[in-house]
């Protein structure tokens, strides 16, 4: 059983680390869009068409989303059995933060966040290619980014949804490298990095909906 469970959060880490280094990479090609629309629509294009992404590493990733979430599931599902029984001396608050505490409500929001993103983006893309066959325009990505920023509404949600993530990684990117046994000399130092990733990339992804907002 200690061997299982132990399986489950090193998988769990595993894949949390595969999807910290799509988002770092994911943000980059978003903040460039904020500095140069030629080579956001470059760079955009050469994804969008690349047999490798297309047919590997998106699959990969949409694999690595799902079990992600389904592993934190069943981890949950778990901590929730094994606390059936409650001590008196037991404090919430005192023994773990709120953020720890409360990690698949934030992962709910953030899958949630990603449904909401497949539809504005990928389903959008893939009827583009897959179902009208339109012919490829390699300067539509900048507006098609800018056309979903319109509404103020869409914005908040945007901007709420980076605020879980933030809350979500706080915990989970440290957490991660607990998981896989990198508790060493370093930890330190990485600690330290993934409060700054936790707190820098989600606020700038907030940046770039605010801004193509604000100037689209």
């Amino acid at each position: 059983m200690i061997t299982t469970t132990i399986a489950r959060k090193a998988s769990m880490a595993l894949s949390g680390l595969f999807l910290i280094l799509f988002l770092g990479q994911h943000f980059t090609i978003n903040l460039i869009s904020v500095f140069s629309e030629n080579f956001f629509n470059l760079l955009s294009h050469f994804m969008g068409n690349n047999p490798l992404v297309q047919f590997i590493l998106q699959p990969v990733l949409i694999f690595g989303v799902v079990f992600h979430f389904l592993m934190g599931f069943v981890l949950e599902l778990k901590n929730s059995k094994s606390r059936s029984v409650k001590y008196v001396s037991f404090n919430g608050s005192s023994n773990a933060s709120w953020v720890s505490r409360n990690m698949i409500i934030s992962g709910i929001v953030i899958l949630s966040f990603l449904g909401l993103h497949f539809y504005d983006f990928w389903v959008p893309e893939m009827n583009y290619k897959y179902v009208q066959f339109l012919p490829q325009d390699p300067d539509r990505y900048y507006g098609e980014l800018v056309h979903r920023f319109h509404s103020p509404l869409r914005v908040v949600i945007y901007v709420l949804s980076f605020v879980f993530l933030s809350l979500h990684l706080l915990h989970g990117f440290a957490s991660s490298f607990q998981s896989v046994g990198l508790n060493n000399k370093y930890t330190h130092g990485i600690k330290w990095f993934t409060i700054a990733f936790s707190l820098v990339i989600p606020a700038g992804f907030i940046f770039i909906a605010i801004f193509h907002h604000l100037n689209g």
